[in-house]
């Protein structure tokens, strides 16, 4: 079993992922959902947290071997950057959305250098808004982003194109496809609900039921 699928089943396991065709979930942005996705409920498990963090490192290891910085995009992926930095031995940093508005008004906390290499760690991307806005961040202050690592990806086609356009390669540990897959195979969803599913999938920000 690949770890998307592992992942994916045990997302479900702890409902870290809900699925309810009947009654959609609201999004911060708005939209309406059949699918909510909690990866922070993660931190409570430890068998599992260490399970994504040491895939995450694998990852890095494997594919992004010359990583001199890890950076979490606040707040979902900080704790999830700083365990990947310590496991690797790397520097830490983490951004925020917008600059703070007192004290230093940083908007990157953490030490950093100009052309370092870093690797971007978020918790879920849906439609990859706000992963752009971290990557232009780091790269407004000269730093080589490598890459965005994430526990989740839906797979909109938007998220899909922005990543292509801001030329920087995505890895997920698991994804809709597989979330899919086992929430059939736990009869959490039915054949019926896949064609609302797909419909929703297919025009997120439109869609209602």
């Amino acid at each position: 079993m690949g770890i998307d699928i592992f992942l994916a089943e045990q997302l479900l396991t702890i409902e870290s992922i809900k699925v309810n065709v009947e009654k959609p979930f609201q999004w911060a942005s708005g939209w309406k959902s059949p699918i909510y996705c909690d990866n922070r409920k993660i931190l409570a498990y430890p068998k599992i947290r260490n399970i994504v963090v040491e895939s995450f490192c694998n990852e890095i290891k494997n594919n992004f071997s010359n990583t001199e910085l890890i950076a979490g995009v606040a707040t979902a992926g900080i704790a999830w950057g700083a365990l990947i930095a310590h496991e690797l031995n790397l520097p830490f940093c983490y951004v925020r959305p917008q600059p703070k508005s007192h004290g230093l008004a940083k908007q990157v906390e953490g030490d950093y250098k100009a052309n370092q290499k870093v690797i971007v760690i978020e918790d879920l991307i849906s439609t990859g808004k706000s992963s752009i806005k971290v990557i232009q961040v780091l790269k407004d202050l000269s730093l080589q982003v490598n890459g965005l690592l994430s526990i989740f990806n839906y797979g909109f086609d938007e998220a899909v194109d922005a990543f292509k356009n801001a030329n920087v390669t995505t890895f997920s540990l698991s994804n809709f496809n597989a979330l899919i897959q086992k929430a059939m195979e736990q009869n959490i969803i039915k054949n019926t609900d896949i064609t609302i599913i797909n419909q929703w999938r297919k025009n997120p920000s439109e869609w209602s039921i």
